[in-house]
């Protein structure tokens, strides 16, 4: 960073503390946007591959590095923008989750999702595959990520449904 730029930047922040918020967004990669219409599965597709391409592009040093120096210090008085940092950014990424699990036609189809869970199972896998150093879940990996979410939660509502109507399983789900 030139140092017109630098001097910019630190004329709009307030404190150091916003100062590193500003810096440590201008590092991370940019938030995907979800797919405005059509089928549930094709929107969670697209999505998931856009958001496993950012995943995957990130540089893993810088990512894994920033992502301790967003957490709070756990001292008293500590500066809000210093523990709102996580939120936000957490807030940030999963925006185009809460945007699609939120619309009214998916929430018909999915019932009332846990958009975090959702978001372990869909997201989850592509991170750990990036931390741990396996090879990139590709468009397919993600298709199939999709269909194992909408599988699990038919079968979910279908139980749901039997249970409201007295039809219960007793069989024990941990007895093979």
């Amino acid at each position: 960073m030139s140092k017109v730029a630098r001097t910019t930047l630190c004329r709009h922040c307030d404190d150091a503390m916003q100062l590193r918020a500003a810096t440590l967004e201008r590092l991370l990669p940019p938030v995907v946007e979800a797919a405005p219409g059509g089928p549930l599965r094709q929107r969670l597709i697209d999505l998931l591959g856009r958001q496993a391409a950012v995943v995957n592009e990130a540089p893993l040093q810088v990512s894994t590095s920033v992502w301790p120096a967003t957490g709070e210090r756990g001292e008293p008085g500590a500066e809000p923008a210093f523990t709102s940092l996580r939120r936000r950014l957490v807030e940030q990424y999963r925006r185009p989750f809460d945007q699609l699990f939120g619309d009214p036609d998916v929430r018909v189809q999915l019932g009332d999702p846990d958009v975090t869970f959702a978001l372990t199972q869909l997201v989850g896998p592509i991170v750990v595959a990036r931390l741990v150093g396996l090879p990139p879940v590709t468009p397919v990996g993600c298709a199939r990520l999709v269909d194992d979410f909408l599988a699990a939660r038919a079968s979910d509502r279908d139980r749901r449904a039997a249970e409201r109507a007295g039809r219960v399983d007793e069989a024990d789900p941990n007895d093979r």
